[in-house]
């Protein structure tokens, strides 16, 4: 079993920044799949950023793609979610996801998660 914790949130003005956390417990992440997810009020959920953790392959939602940045502690064994240029648009609830190994292609869909933290709050105001 593993338990993910998010950390991080909060409230920036537009154009600030935030670092995410998601560590976990449990096990290690080795072979995982890694991915952030967001749900904004009275939105579904939308898939944000990805990351494999053997070999460190990384993925972007287009919205925040060249602001936000993915990347992993082997041996923190966290992974983060680097957020700049912050608009408005990217308040929501925050949650990281594992998909246990053998890791699917389709980083992008929720159903192929595992894992999911109990996620942390994003506020932009503008």
């Amino acid at each position: 079993q593993v338990q993910l914790v998010e950390s991080g949130g909060g409230l920036v003005q537009a154009g600030g920044s935030l670092r995410l956390s998601c560590a976990a417990s449990g096990r290690t992440f080795s072979s995982y799949l890694i991915g952030w997810f967001r749900r904004a009020p009275g939105k579904e959920r939308e898939f944000v950023a990805a990351i494999r953790w053997s070999g460190g392959s990384t993925y972007y939602a287009d919205s925040v793609k060249g602001r936000f940045t993915i990347s992993r502690d082997n041996a923190k064994n966290t992974v983060y979610l680097q957020m700049n240029s912050l608009k408005p648009e990217d308040t929501a609830v925050y949650y990281c996801a594992a998909d246990r190994p053998p890791a699917s292609t389709n980083y992008y869909s929720p159903p192929v998660y595992d894992y999911w933290g109990q996620g942390t709050q994003v506020t932009v105001s503008s």
